[in-house]
C-alpha cells in the first residue's frame, strides 16, 4: 500500500479492512492507548494548533472520540485548550526539550538575582499536583537545602508551586487536590479550602507568592511567575533562612526577575523597551506604604 508522503504521520497507523461486498472500512484503534497516542501524534511541534475537527480528520477516529479524549488530556496537561485551538501540554514536553528554552531564557536572570540577594533560586514548573524544580543557583547556600534540579515537591507546599496554582482556575485546584492536602511540616496548608484562600491573597498580590517553613523547617521563600505566549509556563522563587530572609524586600526583585524572563519568551513584549537593564527595581523605591499595600499589613498574613 502507497502512503501519501503529505499525509499526517498518525493518519498511516489507522488501517483498512475490506468487506465481503468489496467496501474498505476503517478500523478504530481498540486500545486507548493506542487512541491517545494517534491524537498526541497528530500535534506535529510544540507550535501546533488544531481544532477538533482537525485532529479528528488527522486521526481518522471519531469526533466523539476524539472529544472526549482531548478533554481528559487536557485535564492531565498532556494537552492544552485555548480560543485558537488545541496543542501540546507541558507534559507533552517533559523535562527536557520541552523546558530547555526556558532554562536557556532564565539562567543569566537567576544568577544576577542570585548575586544581588545572596539568597538561594530555584526555577520550577508545575506537572499536575508537584512543582519540579529545573534549576537552582546559589553556591554554597545551595547545598542545605533540600531541594534539587530534576526533583520535585508537592505544589501546595512551595511559594513556587502556589504562584503556579494562583494563575489556574478553583474548579481546575480542585480536580487536581483533594479534600486533605499531603503536609510536609506543620505549616504546610493541608485543607482544600485553606489552599483557595491562600491563592485568592497570591491573586490580590499580583501573583508574588510566600511560603515560610511550610516545604521545609526553616526555609522562607518568595516566587513570582514566568509567562510565556499562552500563559504561564514556571516560577522564579527566592529561598533563605526563614530567621534571616528579608522576602518584603526582595519580593520586588523576583517579580522583576520573572517579567524579564517572560520578555524573553515573548518578544513581541520587550519590543518597546529595548535596552532595559535586567533588575533595575530597587528596593529602596519601595516605601512602607507601598510594600503595605503589595503585600499586606502583616507578615502573619504571607503564609
Amino acid at each position: 500500500m502507497a502512503i501519501d508522503v503529505n499525509e499526517p504521520v498518525s493518519s498511516v497507523r489507522s488501517t483498512t479492512t475490506q468487506s465481503e461486498n468489496g467496501e474498505f472500512k476503517k478500523d478504530i484503534p481498540s486500545s486507548m492507548v493506542e487512541r491517545i497516542t494517534l491524537i498526541l501524534d497528530a500535534f506535529d511541534g510544540r507550535a501546533a494548533r488544531l481544532n477538533l475537527e482537525e485532529v479528528a480528520y488527522r486521526t481518522r477516529l471519531p469526533r466523539s472520540t476524539v472529544h472526549r479524549i482531548l478533554d481528559q488530556l487536557v485535564k492531565l496537561d498532556w494537552v492544552n485548550h485555548s480560543s485558537i485551538g488545541y496543542g501540546l501540554g507541558r507534559r507533552a514536553f517533559g523535562l527536557g526539550g520541552g523546558h530547555s528554552q526556558i532554562r536557556e531564557a532564565a539562567a543569566p536572570v537567576l544568577h544576577e538575582l542570585h548575586l544581588r540577594t545572596g539568597l538561594v533560586v530555584h526555577l520550577s514548573v508545575l506537572d499536575v499536583r508537584d512543582s519540579v524544580y529545573l534549576d537552582k543557583v546559589g553556591g554554597r547556600l545551595a547545598t542545605g537545602l533540600p531541594s534539587r534540579v530534576g526533583g520535585r515537591i508537592p505544589a501546595h507546599s512551595t511559594a513556587g508551586g502556589k504562584a503556579m496554582l494562583a494563575c489556574i482556575t478553583p474548579e481546575r485546584v480542585d480536580a487536581l487536590f483533594g479534600a486533605t492536602l499531603p503536609r510536609r511540616t506543620e505549616k504546610t496548608i493541608g485543607e482544600i479550602g485553606e489552599l483557595h484562600q491562600e491563592l485568592n491573597r497570591i491573586r490580590q498580590r499580583r501573583g508574588l507568592a510566600f511560603e515560610r517553613g511550610e516545604a521545609a523547617r526553616g526555609v522562607a521563600c518568595v516566587a513570582a511567575v514566568i509567562r510565556g505566549p499562552e500563559g504561564y509556563v514556571g516560577s522564579i522563587a527566592l529561598c533563605g533562612d526563614i530567621r534571616t530572609a528579608q522576602l518584603e524586600r526582595v519580593a520586588p526583585l523576583v517579580g522583576d526577575a520573572a517579567r524579564e524572563v517572560s520578555r524573553s519568551l515573548i518578544p513581541e513584549l520587550d519590543a518597546p523597551r529595548r535596552g532595559r537593564k535586567a533588575l533595575t527595581v530597587s528596593v529602596d523605591n519601595f516605601s512602607a506604604a507601598m510594600m503595605d499595600s503589595l503585600l499586606f499589613a502583616s507578615s502573619d498574613q504571607w503564609i
